[in-house]
């Protein structure tokens, strides 16, 4: 089987999965079981489907099905690989019970918000009753809010691959063509560019269903005039890309104009409260503050951005009462906008990595109102 990250720098599992070790002693786990897809890719570089990692003080250890016997002796890294006939739970419980008095097991973190109740219980009902379950805070998802320059290499690519594609946004996107077919000639042409696949359902919404903030593509033919949402991402080497552009067709009135131009200053605005230090929801703040001069405070009904990497939604969440402080090495989206039902909406959208002294811009794309 051929290693499809062949070309990319190695990601450092081993190192991550030590880190992790060094964490258990503090939250007074002997060890911890991560069953969620995203975690155990970044911990161990696993991309199937059924895969369970336990990481104890000294070791990490795989569990898989015989589907994937071949597939994870060729991407796991760092843990020693077991292949199971049982679901991979199934054969961590296994393994704990019969190692249980080597790794001194007496508390087994889980991942609470993960796990389903069948799940846990059945988990419950494999260890040996000395053995308790706590659900344990969000370790690895905390330590993927960082991205190390390899992670950052792949979210730089994805989002220059996915912003390419709004040239074929600009082609397709006529009065009476179907927003189903813009965004189909969209996923066409990011499959032929090189994407594993789309980062979320995408959206393009025009007219009065542009006023929908997660509109996603419909039968509905793009209307002769008003805006069109388009907000799109691939998924590039198992990393994400997140964009929105929205254009409008025909020429925009004065009001059309003032709305979209309050949405641009807004993330403007946003774009350069973002630095290592500032809170999640500082910068939340900085864009509703613009909108609210403007008159459109209202009409923005979400929050300002979120982290992107294996998934399209990460921490941190940039929005109100949130206490997160941002990072350097932190990729988020920052994505004002002002819906407006019966008339439309506006969203403009980047992905940025934050730095000490500001951020880095991932989308090229000019932020223009561009009419069709």
């Amino acid at each position: 089987m051929q290693d499809p990250l062949l070309n990319w720098p190695p990601m450092d599992h081993q190192g991550r999965q030590c880190r992790l070790q060094t964490q258990l002693a503090t939250h007074r786990l002997d060890a911890l079981l991560i069953a969620h897809a995203p975690n155990v890719r970044y911990l161990c570089g696993f991309t199937g489907s059924s895969g369970a990692v336990i990481i104890s003080k000294n070791k990490g250890v795989f569990f898989t099905d015989g589907r994937y016997k071949e597939q994870a002796r060729v991407e796991v890294q760092g843990s020693r690989v077991v292949v199971a006939r049982k679901s991979p739970l199934a054969a961590a419980g296994e393994w704990l019970t019969a190692n249980a008095k080597k790794l001194g097991l007496k508390t087994l973190g889980i991942e609470s918000e993960r796990l389903t109740v069948a799940e846990r219980s059945r988990l419950a009902k494999a260890l040996p009753s000395g053995v308790r379950l706590r659900e344990a805070p969000p370790l690895v998802e905390r330590a993927r809010m960082i991205k190390d320059e390899e992670e950052i290499e792949r979210l730089r690519a994805a989002e220059l691959l996915g912003a390419s594609l709004f040239e074929v946004v600009l082609k397709a996107a006529r009065p009476g063509v179907k927003e189903t077919e813009v965004a189909a000639e969209l996923e066409y042409a990011a499959r032929r560019a090189g994407a594993d696949g789309m980062s979320f359902e995408t959206i393009i919404a025009s007219g009065p269903r542009s006023a929908l903030p997660h509109g996603r593509a419909s039968e509905a033919a793009i209307p002769a005039s008003g805006f069109v949402v388009c907000d799109f991402g691939v998924i590039l080497a198992g990393y994400c890309s997140d964009m929105t552009r929205t254009l409008h067709v025909g020429q925009p009135n004065r009001e059309m104009r003032r709305i979209y131009g309050a949405v641009r200053d807004a993330q403007q605005a946003a774009l350069e409260t973002v630095r290592a230090g500032v809170s999640a929801a500082e910068v939340d703040r900085s864009a509703r503050k613009v909108l609210q001069k403007k008159g459109l405070g209202g009409r923005f009904t979400h929050s300002t951005g979120h982290g992107v990497g294996l998934e399209i939604h990460e921490a941190p969440r940039l929005a109100a009462g949130q206490k997160d402080v941002l990072q350097p090495g932190m990729v988020i989206t920052i994505e004002p906008g002002a819906y407006i039902p019966g008339v439309g909406g506006v969203r403009i959208e980047d992905m940025v990595v934050v730095t000490e002294q500001g951020c880095e811009i991932l989308s090229p794309t000019g932020k223009e109102l561009i009419a069709i």
